[in-house]
């Protein structure tokens, strides 16, 4: 396959402001994947991992544990911080690739489950998810058609993985993170977002089969086609381009510079590409939080997660300039500045 490909034009950056986050929860499930796990049960390189990818563990959802039942948990921790009660919600804008079905939405079973009566909507843009999940959802606070919504990203990534590829199998964990959005002062919210995708790359990041296209035949599963396909070296080099790209486009939109940024948010797929992105910016990696180590790549429930935890560590208060970007299979990114 010729992964060369032209890079398009990336729409321009936006702003939505009058709003903020004042919740934040997330769920890892029980079951910790050491690299040295991965060794004893598949015969995967430990050494190879961390050299590569800067993971140790990972988080795998235990048997029964669909992606609703990791958004349930997060959402209702992000409640119970926040001290809203579920009746208070408006909308729900949940992203995921890894639905529990194709249908009905994974959105759904998780607004039933939390017993709100609201909107329920399901965002699919891959490890961007919580970034799409998360604009989405301030376009209707700043529309005024939304007073209060709860945004998830979560992913059951240890079920579209396969086991046998040992370049991607290893990357992967399963967990979710929530926040609620809802009005704010008139200089909070998003100042800049760059959001896009670029769907000639699609081949590069895909589920080939379990769709209308290629429907799951007992002999697209004898050939692993039910699995993630991943051209990693591809995947690579674009991501670690559409980083530093996009986090200049939304700098120079909200005419900041990237010392002005209190923390950054990267979605946290691999340290190399996140270190790689970040030297060539010039960005201290003491400003960019990282979990990568414990919990690999989670996909949507990548950047709510980090921003959870960074909460609780007292790393990120009111007031604060953030950073976050997500970036994944479409291709598919979004990257925005936020004023916490």
């Amino acid at each position: 396959m010729n992964t060369e490909r032209t890079p398009i034009p990336r729409p321009p950056c936006r702003q939505l402001t009058g709003l903020q986050i004042i919740g934040t929860g997330s769920y890892l499930p029980d079951a910790v994947v050491s690299n040295e796990h991965l060794h004893a049960r598949l015969g995967f390189d430990s050494d190879w991992i961390v050299k590569r990818t800067g993971i140790l563990e990972r988080r795998h959802a235990l048997a029964g544990q669909a992606t609703s039942d990791l958004c349930i948990e997060a959402a209702k921790r992000c409640l119970n911080n926040a001290q809203v009660k579920a009746s208070a919600i408006d909308l729900l804008v949940l992203g995921t690739f890894t639905p529990d079905m194709s249908f009905p939405s994974t959105a759904c079973i998780v607004q039933d489950q939390l017993g709100i009566h609201a909107p329920a909507i399901e965002v699919q843009a891959a490890c961007a998810g919580f970034m799409y999940a998360l604009i989405t959802a301030a376009s209707y606070i700043c529309a005024g058609v939304s007073e209060m919504a709860l945004v998830i990203g979560g992913d059951c990534n240890s079920r579209v993985v396969n086991p046998d590829d040992i370049k991607t199998y290893p990357l992967f964990g399963d967990g979710a993170g929530a926040v609620l959005l809802t009005r704010g002062n008139p200089d909070q919210g998003i100042i800049s977002y760059s959001m896009g995708s670029d769907g000639s790359g699609a081949p590069l990041l895909c589920r080939p089969a379990c769709g209308s296209r290629t429907p799951p035949t007992p002999e697209e599963i004898q050939l692993g086609n039910h699995f993630m396909y991943m051209d990693g070296r591809a995947v690579f080099r674009w991501a670690v381009g559409i980083l530093c790209d996009t986090i200049q486009d939304v700098l120079k939109h909200s005419q900041l510079q990237s010392e002005q940024i209190d923390i950054f948010f990267p979605h946290q797929a691999n340290i190399r590409i996140i270190n790689a992105a970040i030297d060539v910016l010039k960005i201290p990696r003491q400003k960019v939080y990282n979990n990568l180590e414990k919990y690999g790549n989670t996909s949507a429930g990548s950047i709510p997660i980090a921003i959870d935890e960074a909460i609780v560590e007292g790393k990120l208060k009111r007031n604060d300039l953030v950073l976050l970007s997500g970036f994944g299979a479409g291709l598919a990114w979004g990257t925005a500045i936020l004023r916490w």
